[in-house]
């Protein structure tokens, strides 16, 4: 009697940004060409493939709890470990969890061919960045600013769209620095060449640092029939002692004349922004500058989070001489989420009764400038587009 041998299995587990999410569909698809088979219920796995962030320290927890996890799901499987935490921390993670191995990601080097799970399609064409904030381990993790080749973006971006994918969202580490090693190309010719594929969909920025939002991405926003109107920039701090203190290279005053200048010229703009709170020394003038300058700047969303020691950083030693109290940091976040949740709906006001292209994702949908649209049941065909009345 022959036995048929059963078909060897993985799971991913992701967490962090963009760029990580479209890493892990990088190893999915290796994967599978490998003729494994993908679980996503709660059946034990052969192998777990564990995708990490250090981004903050709330990040490395999480990492260790989803390989605790994987460890209790299945005892006998094999897990392999990548991400973020790896790269300065491989040496705790093996203290804790010595039998787990460690999978490099820049062997996956192949694009991908579509996006699981996602209606949306997120594109990595960078990574790395030299910006160096004083809070953040990403540049020490990620390494220098490195650009994918020009015509394997524009490539990816076409199977993407021949697989169906009417939203393809341009992610890096510092997106804005695409080209610079290259030097004779930048993001505008990569939208540019992406305009020209063929086919219903549409192009979002992620995440964008604010001295890479210049003029001729400016002109390619006013003008393009398929890039959303939607910026995230993030800003970090309203107050111009903190910013230095972060090494960030504007001033409220810059962040708020950009801002100012993109709504003018282009009348459906949205802007989303990260802000943090409670970094080394921040005062309660500190905070209230950043609350100013949100109400001016008047975001859509508003990504709040809590300052996170992170050893190796430059303001790893200003936190150990002026940490701000917890319970100061906790009220100020409950403050500020309260605010911008305001600030958030005097913005959506702005549009009511305007038409506005959702791409429908069921019962809701992401309109071009990043509003989430509630839709009725005729407009509820998930991956079409829609115009609605708001």
């Amino acid at each position: 009697m022959t036995y048929r041998r059963s078909v060897p299995n993985f799971k991913i587990l992701t967490l962090g940004c963009k760029v990580n999410q479209y890493e892990s569909q990088q190893i999915r698809e290796a994967y599978l060409r490998q003729g494994f088979q993908e679980l996503f219920d709660g059946r034990p796995a052969d192998t777990y493939i564990i995708n990490t962030c250090t981004v903050t320290h709330h990040a490395d927890r999480a990492s260790f709890v989803l390989i605790r996890r994987a460890k209790r799901e299945n005892p006998q499987a094999k897990i392999y470990v990548t991400g973020c935490l790896v790269k300065m921390d491989a040496a705790k993670i093996k203290e804790r969890f010595p039998d787990v191995s460690f999978l490099d990601k820049d062997e996956f080097k192949q694009g991908i061919n579509a996006f699981c799970g996602h209606t949306r399609a997120f594109l990595k064409i960078q990574d790395g960045c030299d910006n160096f904030c004083s809070y953040c381990k990403v540049a020490l993790v990620r390494g220098k600013p490195r650009s994918k080749p020009f015509d394997e973006v524009i490539h990816e971006a076409q199977r993407l769209v021949d697989a169906g994918f009417k939203e393809i969202v341009l992610c890096g580490i510092c997106l804005g620095s695409y080209g610079k090693d290259f030097g004779n190309v930048d993001l505008v010719d990569v939208l540019a060449a992406l305009e020209k594929i063929k086919g219903e969909f549409r192009i979002r920025l992620s995440s964008i640092e604010f001295g890479d939002v210049r003029e001729r991405l400016i002109k390619k926003l006013e003008t393009s029939k398929k890039l959303c109107p939607h910026l995230h920039i993030p800003l970090q701090s309203g107050d111009d002692r903190i910013l230095k203190l972060m090494n960030r290279k504007y001033t409220a005053e810059d962040y708020l004349k950009l801002v100012q200048e993109l709504k003018r010229r282009i009348p459906l703009l949205s802007i989303t922004t990260d802000v943090m709170v409670g970094f080394p020394g921040e005062s309660e003038e500190n905070f209230k500058n950043t609350m100013r300058l949100l109400k001016e700047i008047q975001p859509l969303r508003t990504h709040i989070f809590s300052f996170s020691p992170r050893p190796g950083t430059a303001a790893w030693q200003l936190y150990l001489k002026s940490q701000v109290p917890y319970g100061i940091i906790k009220k100020r976040l409950k403050i500020l989420k309260e605010f911008t949740d305001r600030l958030s709906y005097e913005f959506k006001k702005k549009f009511q009764g305007k038409e506005l292209v959702v791409l429908s994702e069921g019962q809701s949908g992401y309109a071009q400038n990043y509003i989430l649209v509630n839709l009725d049941k005729d407009k509820s065909n998930v991956n079409e587009f829609f115009k609605v009345r708001y």
